[in-house]
């Protein structure tokens, strides 16, 4: 059987993410969307985005196809229902498409002709940007049993301060020294060649990916995850980072997620409640306008390439865009279009040349080149977020 993800109706609420790849590569709990489909199916899937980001993710179309919504994570259930799908058959949770049957000779999908299927249960589905972080806790947990089921992690060392030891998990190569891990809150997994350096507190839940770095006495606060290659320091709660972002420094970052090839600069701090502690509003890319997010918690959303320099200070529920650069004193406002260059005192646009040759060797440090492909997606955000810049 041939699967496809397709972004489904989520995708405008789930940018800046979904600027430079589809739904189902936002990674929450250990895993990316797509990863916990492969895994649960044991085929591999292609996508249905936008056409411009169809070149790095295509779409492969067999005689038959089973179709899946990108917004929502599986579980043993759903997949068995998925896997049992038969030609004009969908399955539906309350009244949004989660998967359906296909075949190439269909010039057009009537999703009212096919067979319902109804799904009866609890599922995660990551409808808004904050949702990554908000569900991470439920989808930590569901991935760690997925990726961790009739398998035997490696010993942790004895000068580790440990609480519930059958809760934690380090994959080979995992180094871990001189900590306190408390699994009493959830699930701690360290990926597979990942660094845990002295003096680090991580309370559960929490997912370290492959080959990322704790920097000595980081404090994470779960659910947390810090994705393959990053690397994470000072304080930490309830936030996700990508792959391939850095924080490795003092400053506290809460409620947040951050893309890929992000870098926090020393000692930034995120602010993720109100001083009146009313509901958090964020700027919404589908409406064009705040929106609530029905949250008391909620702090910085950072697209890909986007960075910011010493001490930098966000106010809650900030939105910052893809490729932008953020720096000075004071507090810059809640919302930095992509492209954007400046802070508190003002912005002007961050021309695509110079922002590529930043990406270009921020990229070869870690052995991966920054292609005609990269720079093709990013010219296309660049002239689509043109009427959000000033200048």
């Amino acid at each position: 059987m041939n699967y496809i993800l397709f972004d489904g109706p989520a995708r405008n609420a789930l940018l800046p993410f979904t600027y430079t790849r589809p739904v189902a590569d936002i990674r929450i709990g250990i895993l990316t969307i797509r990863e916990k489909w492969e895994k649960y199916l044991g085929y591999t899937t292609t996508t249905i985005t936008e056409e411009y980001l169809s070149e790095k993710y295509p779409m492969v179309e067999m005689e038959h196809n089973v179709l899946i919504n990108s917004s929502v994570l599986p579980n043993e259930k759903l997949v068995e229902m998925v896997k049992n799908l038969r030609n004009n058959q969908a399955i539906f949770y309350e009244d949004d498409v989660v998967a359906f049957y296909t075949s190439d000779t269909q010039e057009e999908i009537d999703l009212e002709s096919y067979e319902v299927v109804e799904y009866h249960g609890e599922l995660i589905t990551v409808e808004h940007t904050w949702d990554i972080f908000s569900k991470n806790g439920a989808a930590i947990e569901a991935d760690f049993e997925l990726m961790t089921k009739d398998r035997k992690s490696i010993p942790i060392s004895n000068t580790n301060n440990v609480v519930c030891a059958e809760n934690i998990f380090l994959e080979e190569g995992a180094q871990v020294e001189f900590c306190t891990l408390n699994a009493s809150t959830g699930p701690i997994y360290i990926g597979k060649d990942a660094l845990v350096m002295e003096g680090s507190m991580i309370r559960g839940g929490f997912a370290l990916g492959d080959e990322a770095v704790l920097k000595m006495g980081t404090r994470i606060y779960g659910p947390t995850t810090i994705g393959p290659h990053c690397k994470g320091g000072g304080e930490i709660t309830n936030s996700v980072m990508f792959a391939n972002s850095n924080k490795g420094h003092e400053g506290y970052l809460g409620n947040s997620v951050l893309g890929e090839w992000c870098n926090i600069g020393a000692d930034t701090n995120t602010s993720n409640l109100k001083n009146n502690y009313d509901q958090v509003r964020v700027w919404s890319y589908e409406t064009e306008g705040f929106a609530r997010t029905g949250l008391q918690f909620c702090g910085l959303t950072m697209g890909d390439h986007s960075k910011c320099g010493i001490n930098t200070m966000f106010n809650t529920g900030t939105v910052i865009g893809v490729s932008a650069n953020i720096f000075g004193s004071g507090f810059p406002r809640n919302f930095i279009p992509s492209f954007s260059w400046g802070g508190a005192s003002g912005f002007s646009t961050y021309l695509p040349k110079k922002a590529f040759e930043t990406s270009s060797v921020v990229m070869k440090r870690r052995g991966i080149e920054f292609t005609e492909q990269e720079a093709a997606i990013l010219e296309y955000v660049f002239e689509e977020t043109k009427k959000y810049r000033k200048s």
